[in-house]
């Protein structure tokens, strides 16, 4: 499916690139007219990939039957770690908190003995991951 969408989308790219570019030799200007569909395409392809997820490492640092004391040791995590995110399943009859998107299991061992101390149960465990998220600005 995504090699569908990459290719129908390389298609129109080029299509457009031959017809859509005009340059007007005493202004110095380019103008491109695009397609409503090419930007259309574009979308679904960031949508496409936005629900994706893959393969890495979590830390689990809970789990139990207590719901409430799940939801106050996710507290206690995100208020000590606020830019690790944590994450709250219910896998009956149990309340599992895990953290970090951890892409390799030396990342997550090195996250699990950061915070060892503070939770001696946890442990690592392998699990869908979020995508790390893309630091889009400008570093000089």
């Amino acid at each position: 499916m995504k090699r569908a969408v990459i290719l129908i989308f390389s298609i129109l790219i080029l299509c457009n690139n031959s017809q859509a570019q005009s340059a007007s030799s005493d202004t110095g200007k380019v103008e491109l007219v695009q397609d409503y569909k090419v930007k259309a395409l574009l979308n679904k392809h960031v949508e496409i990939n936005a629900k994706s997820s893959i393969k890495g490492y979590r830390v689990k640092i809970h789990f139990g039957s207590d719901k409430n004391k799940a939801n106050e040791i996710k507290a206690k995590f995100s208020t000590l770690f606020p830019d690790v995110p944590s994450y709250a399943k219910y896998d009956q009859p149990n309340f599992n908190i895990r953290v970090g998107d951890f892409r390799t299991k030396l990342e997550a061992y090195k996250f699990l003995k950061e915070i060892q101390t503070e939770f001696p149960s946890a442990f690592i465990v392998q699990d869908d991951i979020e995508f790390p998220k893309l630091d889009l600005s400008e570093k000089k």
